[in-house]
């Protein structure tokens, strides 16, 4: 059997970093459930690596944002039951997710009764009700839920209510918080608005990574926990938010959150360049000395962004090469002048660790220009994903 060829650069996930993540992720949320979400290839993790993983360690619901996303989960082995589209899902796909005992967000009376005609007794459809709070994005507005109930009470055995959910808007930051605060008050309102209307609200989830760091009190049944549980803080308002809720000083705080991901590649072949020669295409670098250049096939289209040309740098043989010349579609030069030793084949760390240097994903994205969210969600699924320990 041919084995796969080696490929330009791959991604490997630590198992003992998503351990201690899940473990105080869980300790964090005491009674209430992680929901893991893992939409957009599990932020660049790669999701069918990265499920499995999770599950494997203990995790027992995923949230994806559409249907694709959740064929994906089920290919990578993860039952139906455990699995949650909080997102975009075509009416033509609710009999699949049904029969799959998948369950999905209802956002709009259409929805809803979609639902029911693609649930019966033996395979009701599991929804979770979407209410609009005040992100004015998507969810079932207050004048909407009495038509929702009637709908739902008529069809009782068609459609199975799991749980009632709203999306808040912006707890990373403390800004947000009298907007968040207006938000919780009225989706509790709601909920209570439902059971008197006959629906029990199920699981209530409210809060993301942030929120379920920084607000107990949006905790309720369920969190969905997305970029903490890949070892990231949403923000520095919510990293300090934790320092000093546990009397930790700056200089004695010890990050639970560490980060799972790091990608790497290979030297491809080294150039030596005279002085006053440019590198790569155009004039954007002109060599001041003589000067080892080194090739490494990753561009723009696997991730590694074009405003990083003559700013960003990997890591060879522990120490920092800057980037040279424009950052071509499939490969990057990289200045080695300053790592004598290094040769073809050594191993390029882009994003990791390598001796006692290491280059984050901030510091990564700060020079494209780009949060984490973005770094991360832009890395290709072509890019071979690993789990080491």
């Amino acid at each position: 059997m041919r084995t796969r060829p080696t490929a330009a650069s791959e991604i490997e996930l630590s198992r003992s970093a998503l351990k201690g993540n899940i473990r105080f992720l869980k300790k964090t949320l005491g009674g209430c459930r992680l929901i893991s979400v893992v939409k957009s290839n599990a932020y660049g993790h790669g999701i069918r690596c990265f499920a499995p993983l999770a599950r494997e360690l203990g995790v027992n619901m995923f949230g994806v944002f559409s249907a694709d996303e959740a064929w994906s989960l089920l290919d990578a082995g993860i039952p139906g039951d455990e699995i949650l589209i909080m997102g975009y899902i075509h009416e033509s796909d609710l009999p699949w997710a049904t029969g799959n005992n998948i369950s999905f967000y209802v956002s709009d009376l259409e929805c809803i009764r979609a639902a029911a005609a693609a649930g019966n007794r033996e395979n009701p459809s599991r929804i979770h009700l979407e209410l609009e709070t005040g992100m004015n994005r998507t969810g079932l507005p207050q004048d909407s839920l009495e038509t929702a109930a009637e709908i739902l009470n008529k069809e009782p055995d068609a459609v199975r209510v799991m749980g009632t959910c709203t999306h808040l808007a912006g707890a990373e930051s403390t800004s947000n918080h009298q907007r968040i605060q207006k938000q919780m008050t009225l989706f509790h309102e709601l909920c209570g608005f439902l059971l008197q209307l006959g629906i029990t609200p199920g699981m209530r989830h409210a809060a993301s990574s942030a929120a379920a760091l920084s607000l107990p009190e949006t905790r309720m049944e369920g969190a969905r926990v997305g970029i903490a549980l890949y070892g990231y803080w949403p923000s520095m308002e919510t990293r300090m938010h934790h320092m000093l809720d546990t009397g930790r000083k700056m200089e004695n705080f010890r990050d639970p959150l560490k980060r799972i991901i790091s990608w790497k590649s290979r030297v491809m072949g080294i150039t030596m360049v005279k002085p006053g020669e440019f590198v790569g295409y155009g004039s954007s670098f002109l060599t001041s000395r003589c000067q080892r250049v080194a090739a490494v096939p990753v561009g723009y289209s696997q991730g590694f962004s074009r405003s990083l040309s003559n700013l960003g740098h990997v890591l060879i043989q522990g120490r920092r090469a800057p980037v040279c010349g424009v950052v071509n579609m499939n490969m990057m030069m990289v200045d080695i002048t300053d790592c004598p030793g290094a040769e073809k084949g050594d191993e390029v760390v882009i994003i990791g660790k390598q001796g006692r240097r290491e280059i984050s994903v901030r510091s990564f994205g700060d020079l494209a220009g780009h949060l984490n969210y973005e770094v991360l969600a832009l890395l290709p699924e072509s890019i071979p994903r690993a789990v080491t320990a």
